[in-house]
């Protein structure tokens, strides 16, 4: 590239980063899901925002222990519960000795963006995706981005009748490329996400997933004949900051990736690192000598910036440095591709060639600026790079 055109380029780079608000191209997610908004305009595609218990569907990942007395096998806290009874996840009850999903149906959200929001770098850059998420979580981290959802009975919010084949009919007809299960917790809505997902496949679309991955192997491992794609957020590598700060466990996580590499999935990973919680350089380490064993060294991995909300609003927000040293770490520890997420405009957006060391995949916040990609080689020199293209 000739100076010319690189001058041209930090123009264009420096009049984008002003007129793009944090908001936009950063990570801030939205607000108000009780009142019932939908986002991505398709309020006119719903029937209308309710509340109350609207989606209920029996569900098979029940299992019979006494005399109408259940156990959820979705995910690992196995849930025991009586008549009436609800899960840890606000979404899962006992009526008269039979699990349901109360969430079936009826999300909470319904939104177009970009596929790099979720994030996803090496599955088709530049293209939208179709997200749905409902109330609901199995877990209950102090630094919830979407507390006033997951962290609700679904009840207690707004949502929307949008069946099945009305999701992927919404998706095709946006010309989006995927359907996401995102934002809020998938594992919670498992038979919604399951049902969406063979629509989906059927016709032409990708399925992809956004998780905590806190879930059982043998449901996990039946979804994985329709997803595509998997971010699993490994929030720490510490399992004490699991308990204390998360409310789960991190062995079920590990064993959930190590299912997804078996399976074959994409796998993506996200660390949010969190400012005297989780942002020991040591443990930083260990994490990414672990995913070079278990799940070898073309993992992208996402290293995100916390920002202070919910029950951690007195942090302050995760230095630059931070990010910077934990990404070196990743990189010396034989990764070939890490990115710093939530830092508009920060170099390590862009995805680099771990053969010529090019930029390849150039970005500012969601935006795909430049790619160099060509049949999942590295236009310079040739580089298998890994990824669904």
């Amino acid at each position: 590239m000739s100076k010319k055109d690189n001058f041209n380029k930090e123009i264009q780079r420096r009049k984008f980063l002003k007129t793009a608000a944090a908001g936009i191209c950063g990570l801030g997610l939205f607000s108000g899901i009780s009142k019932g908004s939908v986002k991505g305009n398709l309020s006119g595609n719903s029937s209308g925002a309710q509340r109350g218990l609207i989606g209920a569907k029996s569900s098979k990942w029940f299992t019979d222990i006494s005399r109408k007395k259940i156990r959820c096998r979705l995910c690992p806290r196995s849930c025991e519960l009586s008549e009436g009874e609800r899960s840890y996840c606000r979404v899962r009850e006992n009526r008269g000795g039979e699990g349901y999903s109360l969430v079936y149906g009826t999300p909470a959200l319904i939104q177009e963006d970009p596929i790099e929001r979720k994030p996803f770098f090496h599955v088709r850059p530049g293209s939208r995706a179709l997200s749905i998420s409902t109330a609901g979580c199995n877990l209950s981290c102090k630094f919830c981005e979407v507390w006033d959802m997951a962290l609700s009975k679904p009840e207690e919010i707004y949502a929307y009748n949008f069946p099945p084949d009305k999701v992927v009919s919404k998706a095709v007809s946006s010309g989006v490329k995927s359907v996401s299960y995102a934002f809020g917790e998938p594992v919670i809505f498992y038979e919604y996400m399951a049902e969406t997902a063979r629509h989906a496949r059927k016709e032409g679309l990708l399925n992809i997933m956004h998780t905590a991955a806190f879930i059982q192997p043998e449901p996990m491992e039946k979804l994985c004949s329709y997803i595509d794609a998997v971010n699993v957020d490994l929030k720490s590598f510490d399992p004490s900051f699991y308990r204390d700060v998360v409310g789960g466990e991190l062995e079920p996580v590990l064993d959930t990736l190590k299912l997804l590499k078996k399976q074959g999935i994409h796998i993506e990973i996200t660390n949010i690192i969190i400012p005297t919680l989780n942002d020991d350089e040591r443990k930083v380490g260990e994490m990414c000598e672990w995913i070079v064993k278990e799940l070898g060294t073309e993992v992208p991995l996402h290293f995100a910036r916390f920002y202070p909300l919910y029950k951690l609003s007195s942090l302050p927000r995760t230095p630059v440095s931070t990010l910077d040293k934990a990404r070196e770490i990743a990189m010396k520890s034989g990764l070939k591709y890490v990115y710093v997420a939530r830092v508009t405009g920060h170099k390590a957006e862009n995805t680099f060639c771990p053969g010529c060391g090019e930029s390849i995949i150039d970005r500012i916040g969601f935006v795909v600026d430049r790619m160099e990609i060509t049949e999942g080689n590295c236009k310079y020199c040739g580089q298998s790079i890994k990824g669904l293209w």
